[in-house]
């Protein structure tokens, strides 16, 4: 009896004090620490990227023909010169000896192995060295090593002064009109007159971004300017006021919106400089404001895009963009007369895009045709037409894939070079370099290693260096000839050290779309203590396009963002490109086509419920979701749209809504502005945040800056002020001053990212106020 009865007494205590400890975990959150914090942020220092050995660091073409690159070492960098024609490798210069001389000529010990040098020019013949280092230029004589002062005496080309080709000319804008100054003699020369506020000469405006630079393009032989007469009268505009003690700053420029009566429209001219200035105006109406690669017309720089001279300057060709994208018209003008002749126009059902990030249209002069740059049958490829009549000669290339850039057409032996995705087996977001006759024969794929290739031709275009990598596997550089034959190895990445340091290597994977059909790609990081026993919510890393996708490359890399910092913290983080975002078919682009509400969030769902089923770790009950700018804008939009999957977001300068974004980018992915007069409801409602922010159920903290001139603050007040009205409970942030980055901000918003994780996902409490400061 008393046995049984002390059995019973054990029992009862047991179960008390689970009780008891249930009861207790379940009212005191446990404590992450600050060690923790430090920890995790470890793997998102760039000082990882110093622990990968022999990876070329900079390349450079030198005049003579040799190649120079940078590599980095474990005990520092070493600079090699190759000789194509030899296949010789040799040391270019004793860093050590550098080092030395450096050191002596600033009269501070300067360690070989930390000496980093910037804008590094070689001269064989001249036996000499140019260089930069904390901010000076210096000259070294390679004979003796002796360093000298070294004055850059070329003009500002980049933000301010365009240089022409011949070096004599930089152009410029003043006072809203355009002109140039003698390099030499430094005599300014006005070239227009007429220009006045909102209706000026080269204007880098384009509503959601706008600089001091000049936009257009030089002729090859430096006499004449391409350029236009911006149209901003009775254009809206968009207002930002700072934060300050005392009267606020009001910023206000022209902004158009999707729906406005009146957009910025462009007045193409040319502008003479053989003698006296004249310009001539090409005679053909006011083109709208567009450009077949990108949101702006200006590239980098302020080049003028989709623009395009003739070799004598005698002609210039542009492509005119209709104001929704879908009509891109090649015409060709005479510079001295402004007459005009159309070539070819082509018209989709959504839009029209020449490239990827560049132009892939180009003149051939020599042979009287044009190569085009089309999707019609689905996939990107290039197609011959004849010039003088504007008909179809031939499709170049063809197939299941896609041609991505056009790099080097070769009139003479009638080849085109170019990258394309999708054609071998693997990755379609791996990037190949080919090449292929004009008729479509001898398609060569001349970097046959798997994975993402960078090239970088020679300025004859002989020889390339191509350097290659995946997610998995470090860079390899090689040089190659036209010909895609190896010509000499240069460097093989080691990441040994790396592994050492408890480096994580982020899994490539690929699962099926919402359909269950349509591959999708992705990269997932997992925390180094990951068991398949374990419990770990996820974390959705999210950028929708359509321009671009969430994974912008499967190459290699040390560090993405703080992605496995995040995990370390005990999540799994997953990002995947989802329907609706480049790099693929015209249809998987195209998908969400004039429903951005979509974001591609159900692809992301599918992604992570079909991880789960591979890494049981997956806790699918706890997922968060996080992105900036667009991501802030899909972010938001999953926590509205699926409230039962999501249960966490942090939204960063998000386009909720965008009527209140820049026309062009709207218009061209959500289509023109359409609204129902009986009803009053538009084709824009499907893409609102602000609409559907009473199904708010989860935890939304949701940021924006306050003089973001990128996506103006009135995009996310619109959705603050739905929430109040719904009643809802959510987390706010405005940065004071901030633009669309939030610049020295940008650490504590990190903090408050990962802080809202750890209570909202992880049920645990942060470190109070850690600083990322120092991280």
């Amino acid at each position: 009896m008393k046995s049984k009865f002390v059995q019973l007494i054990v029992i009862v205590f047991t179960i008390s004090t689970v009780f008891s400890c249930s009861n207790s975990t379940s009212s005191e959150k446990k404590q992450l620490t600050e060690a923790d914090y430090k920890k995790a942020t470890a793997h998102m220092s760039s000082d990882l990227n110093k622990l990968i050995s022999n990876q070329i660091t900079s390349q450079k073409w030198l005049d003579d023909g040799s190649f120079l690159y940078s590599k980095q070492t474990e005990n520092g960098n070493e600079y090699i010169l190759v000789n194509p024609t030899s296949k010789e490798k040799t040391m270019a210069f004793d860093i050590e000896k550098l080092a030395s001389s450096l050191s002596s000529k600033l009269d501070e010990t300067i360690d070989a192995k930390d000496l980093s040098l910037r804008n590094v020019d070689y001269s064989k013949n001249s036996n000499s060295l140019t260089f930069s280092y904390d901010g000076n230029n210096y000259s070294c004589n390679l004979a003796d090593f002796s360093i000298s002062d070294f004055k850059d005496t070329s003009p500002e080309v980049g933000r301010i002064e365009h240089l022409s080709p011949n070096g004599k000319l930089a152009a410029y804008i003043d006072n809203f009109n355009l002109w140039v100054r003698d390099v030499n003699t430094n005599k300014k020369t006005q070239l227009t007159f007429d220009g006045i506020e909102d209706y000026s000469y080269a204007i880098n405006n384009a509503g959601w971004t706008k600089g001091d630079n000049a936009v257009l393009k030089w002729s090859p032989n430096s006499d004449k300017i391409a350029t236009f007469r911006q149209d901003a009268r009775g254009v809206g505009e968009m207002y930002l006021t700072s934060t300050n003690v005392g009267h606020p700053r009001l910023e206000a420029w022209k902004h158009p919106l999707p729906g406005d009566l009146k957009v910025f429209k462009i007045e193409r001219v040319i502008i003479h400089l053989d003698g006296t200035p004249r310009m001539t105006q090409l005679k053909m109406e006011s083109d709208f404001q567009r450009s077949t690669t990108t949101d702006h017309i200006a590239g980098r720089g302020g080049e003028f895009l989709d623009v395009e001279w003739s070799e004598d300057g005698s002609q210039l060709s542009f492509v005119s963009s209709s104001r929704d994208h879908k009509i891109a018209h090649l015409r060709i003008a005479n510079s001295n007369t402004g007459d005009v002749r159309s070539v070819l126009k082509e018209e989709t059902e959504t839009y029209f895009e020449s490239g990827v990030r560049m132009r892939n249209w180009h003149l051939l002069e020599k042979s009287n045709e044009v190569i085009w740059f089309s999707e019609r049958d689905n996939w990107g490829h290039l197609y011959l037409y004849d010039l003088a009549t504007g008909n179809l000669k031939q499709q170049i290339t063809k197939g299941e894939w896609a041609v991505q850039q056009l790099i080097h057409i070769d009139e003479d032996s009638r080849e085109l070079f170019f990258t394309a995705g999708g054609k071998e087996d693997g990755n379609p977001y791996h990037q190949y370099l080919y090449k292929v006759d004009f008729d479509g024969n001898n398609l060569t794929n001349l970097t046959p290693d798997a994975g993402t290739h960078s090239i970088n031709f020679s300025p004859n275009y002989d020889y390339f260096v191509d350097t290659y990598s995946t997610v998995e596997n470090p860079p390899i550089a090689v040089l190659r000839n036209r010909n895609g034959e190896k010509i000499v190895d240069l460097e093989t990445a080691d990441i040994t050290r790396l592994k050492a340091n408890n480096w994580q290597q982020p899994i490539e994977f690929n699962v099926k779309a919402r359909d269950n059909k349509t591959d999708l790609y992705g990269i997932m990081y997992l925390p180094s203590h990951y068991s398949e026993t374990g419990s770990y919510p996820v974390l959705n890393y999210i950028y929708p396009g359509p321009q671009s996708g969430s994974v912008r490359g499967f190459g290699f890399s040390a560090v993405s963002r703080d992605y496995q910092a995040v995990a370390e913290l005990g999540f799994v983080v997953v990002a995947v490109n989802a329907m609706g975002t480049p790099g693929r078919s015209k249809s998987f682009h195209d998908f969400y086509y004039g429903n951005m509400g979509d974001n591609g969030i159900p692809d992301n769902i599918a992604t992570i419920k079909q991880l789960a089923e591979q890494y049981k770790g997956m806790d699918l009950d706890r997922v968060g979701i996080w992105g900036h700018s667009g991501g802030g804008f899909a972010s938001t939009r999953a926590l509205f749209a699926y409230p039962d999957f999501y249960k966490v977001a942090v939204s960063g300068a998000g386009n909720h809504d965008n009527r209140n974004y820049e026309a062009d980018w709207g218009e061209k992915w959500q289509g023109l502005l359409v609204t129902d007069k009986e009803s009053g409801t538009t084709n824009y409602d499907n893409q609102a945040n602000q609409l559907i922010a009473e199904n708010l159920k989860g935890k939304l903290l949701i940021t924006h800056g306050s003089m973001d001139n990128n996506v103006p603050p009135s995009n996310t007040m619109l959705v603050v002020e739905a929430l109040i009205k719904a009643n809802k409970d959510f987390d706010f942030i405005l940065f004071p001053n901030k633009r669309h980055g939030y610049g020295d901000m940008t650490d504590y918003m990190t903090r408050r990212r990962w802080d809202y994780w750890v209570k909202h996902l992880l049920n645990m409490e942060p470190p109070k106020e850690f600083s990322l400061d120092n991280f």
